[in-house]
């Protein structure tokens, strides 16, 4: 084989790998010619972007979850950590999969530019993390959990993080301001 066949074969295998073409089926973002790993965010989701509150999003395993926009609120002088302000958000959770849900797999993390911000137990006010974390959601079944976050003084915009499975990487992520 000639020199420049050899060349044109390995310019065509790079021009594939860049085009993103790969052998197997992979969820994992590919960047594209011209762009840089830093550039793009990161999926947010299975299909890769941020959904506002008040969306539904489906995760494969058939768990579908609704959050509600943001209620803010002025924590109660029992609330820990104490904080002037806070937002709660209802999470629907409605079991379309086969099998059932374990509550207690369901994750959830706020953050505020890129900081995570803490989950306020209020139990005053009604806001004590996820009650029923030791059941499970049956097939056909739903529940809703209520979950409240410290907030600075100012609004800012919140991103809450659902994973339905703490140890797997699927997520959803909802944004909005508070």
């Amino acid at each position: 084989m000639s020199t420049a066949r050899v060349v044109a074969a390995v310019c065509a295998a790079f021009t594939l790998a860049a085009c993103g073409t790969s052998a197997g089926d992979s969820s994992e973002a590919v960047p594209q010619v011209g762009t840089s790993a830093e550039q793009s965010p990161p999926p947010a989701t299975s299909s890769g972007r941020l959904l506002q509150f008040g969306s539904e999003h489906r995760f494969p395993s058939g768990l579908v979850v609704t959050v509600s926009s943001p209620n803010v609120f002025v924590p109660s002088e029992s609330a820990y950590p104490r904080s002037k302000r806070a937002a709660a958000f209802g999470i629907e959770l409605y079991n379309e999969g086969q099998k059932p849900y374990r509550i207690s797999d369901l994750s959830a993390q706020a953050t505020i530019d890129g900081k995570e911000i803490k989950q306020v137990q209020d139990l005053p006010r009604g806001y004590n993390g996820i009650v029923d974390a030791d059941r499970d959601l049956a097939a056909g079944d739903s529940t809703k959990v209520t979950l409240a976050f410290a907030l600075p003084p100012e609004p800012a915009t919140i991103e809450l993080t659902l994973r339905p499975d703490a140890t797997k990487s699927t997520k959803v992520v909802f944004v909005g301001s508070a």
